[in-house]
């Protein structure tokens, strides 16, 4: 995919924040739409279908949790790639983006080319899943890679891009126990800081959807799929 391809949604109040980081956007060759509210990030989203929404958190209308909630149950929008950009540096501010569905949580200030460089990374990391689409079976559970949905005993599971990522990675390998680390690298790379939290965040939400027997927690290393209670 080109760059003249790709869709950026960024949405913030304040408009010189638009303007400077829409400028840049625009000048690394991305198609750049705005909004300054969540209401108007859903209509411009529906409306654009854009591959990558920056999302400010503080907003009128509807702040940027909100929005992001909204935004991942609309079935048209389930690839997009949702990073918060945002002042809000807090922990909790951080687990909330990330409940909401958030596969990036970027905090302000920041500098246009270090911006440019994550998103780059996280473009990077949805043209490689999108290349490497494919689907497998463990137990009664499909994985579909193309779709980015789980099946389990013929019942369609839709999972946020981090969620299908951080399953795909724990499924490929069952019984293996994952170090945090590993999963911290695979699933939102090296260039990403999030909190420690974000793991178990993302897991416990896993064992809601597809089951809790299936996640084992291994105190002080890391987390594995078992096939069954064990």
């Amino acid at each position: 995919m080109n760059k003249s391809d790709i869709k950026i949604l960024l949405v913030d109040d304040e408009p010189d924040i638009l303007e400077i980081i829409g400028y840049n956007l625009k000048n690394e060759g991305y198609q750049v739409f705005t909004a300054e509210n969540g209401l108007e990030a859903i209509k411009a989203a529906k409306k654009n279908t854009p591959h990558l929404i920056l999302l400010d958190i503080m907003m009128p209308e509807m702040d940027g949790i909100e929005a992001c909630e909204k935004i991942r149950k609309i079935k048209s929008l389930d690839n997009v790639v949702i990073a918060f950009l945002t002042a809000r540096g807090e922990d909790y501010s951080q687990v909330a983006g990330f409940e909401a569905g958030a596969d990036d949580y970027i905090t302000k200030p920041i500098k246009p080319k270090v911006l440019i460089s994550k998103i780059k990374s996280l473009l990077r990391r949805l043209k490689s899943n999108e290349e490497s689409g494919d689907s497998f079976k463990i137990g009664d559970i499909v994985i579909d890679r193309d779709e980015y949905v789980v099946y389990k005993a013929g019942k369609k599971i839709s999972l946020p891009r981090k969620e299908f990522e951080l399953f795909s990675l724990l499924t490929s390998k069952p019984s293996k126990v994952f170090k945090r680390e590993v999963i911290l690298d695979t699933v939102w790379g090296n260039e990403v800081v999030v909190g420690g939290r974000t793991i178990d965040v993302h897991i416990r939400k896993l064992r809601e959807k597809i089951g809790d027997d299936h996640f084992k927690t291994v105190k002080g290393v890391g987390y594995k799929f078992v096939l069954r209670d064990s």
